[in-house]
């Protein structure tokens, strides 16, 4: 029975750590990057980079959430779109959440230490990179593409993993992640302009309003199509890989065509469902164009 309530305990715990760092939002990375595996191994790199670089990912994905979470617990008590995540209402202990940065920033430093020196070397900036997001918000309203330039840590970290150099292509790629999760997080942040602005935190809706934030969130997405056109006549693609950009295209804009701040389950489509369908479209398009169609 003792042993029967622990597991019970433990697998509770699981989910609310797999909740507080949102895991399912790995879709927004992980594509990207096993794309830029396969390029830069020139096909399916070995199972021990995929595996450690997998782990690498996780580790500092989650170790970065838990991080923000726990940077603005106190911002998101107060936002009543946020009051009811796990630290606000103390279903998670602070010092758990922090136990949980530490093991996995230290399994990300293992993972990178498994692949090259070069990981390694860079695992560490890498962390003080994905972990300053947090105070960005506190004086920029240029947040969102600090999060976007974190979030495109792991395209390029996945090129690095496989070569263990320095490329043009793996930097593109990141630009493209870069300039999409910026522009769905400006879309997600028109739901707390007035919060933000009564607060004093930073960003492109409350400093420019509501219209003027989209038109940038859409000149961004633009940009970001553009760059994976550029890609597509860069690495010499092909009809395949333009077809996953055409969906993503249309996705994009009934993402912009949909959005409403004051109804939160079409911000939820608007900002993440649909971001996640783009991803894998781009991943499952790009990977039969290389294999099957190049």
């Amino acid at each position: 029975m003792v042993i029967i309530n622990a597991c019970k305990i433990a697998v509770h715990k699981l989910k609310m750590f797999s909740e507080l760092v949102m895991f399912s939002h790995t879709l927004f990375s992980l594509p990207f990057a096993v794309i830029s595996m396969v390029w830069a191994a020139g096909g399916w790199p070995s199972s021990h980079i995929m595996l450690w670089g997998l782990i690498a990912l996780i580790g500092a994905r989650n170790g970065a959430n838990a991080f923000n979470r726990l940077v603005d617990r106190t911002f998101d008590g107060q936002n009543p779109r946020t009051a009811h995540r796990h630290l606000p209402q103390q279903l998670l202990a602070e010092k758990e959440v922090a136990a949980f940065i530490v093991v996995n920033y230290m399994i990300f430093i293992a993972a990178s230490g498994m692949l090259n020196l070069l990981c390694l070397i860079l695992s560490p900036v890498a962390i003080v990179l994905v972990s300053s997001y947090s105070y960005t918000k506190r004086f920029t309203y240029l947040s969102h593409l600090y999060l976007g330039f974190v979030i495109a840590s792991a395209p390029i970290g996945a090129w690095f993993a496989v070569t263990g150099q320095i490329a043009f292509t793996p930097f593109v790629i990141g630009t493209v992640v870069m300039l999409w999760i910026a522009g769905f997080d400006i879309i997600y942040g028109t739901q707390d302009i007035e919060f933000d602005r009564r607060i004093g935190l930073w960003s492109i809706p409350s400093y420019f309003g509501l219209q003027n934030a989209l038109r940038i969130a859409g000149a961004l997405h633009f940009i970001m199509i553009m760059l994976l056109l550029f890609l597509y006549l860069w690495r010499g693609l092909g009809w395949m890989y333009l077809a996953g950009i055409g969906i993503a295209t249309l996705l994009l804009m009934t993402e912009h065509k949909i959005i409403k701040p004051s109804n939160r389950q079409l911000m939820k489509v608007a900002s993440y469902n649909l971001n996640q369908v783009i991803s894998m479209v781009i991943l499952v398009c790009s990977l039969v164009d290389y294999f099957y169609v190049s």
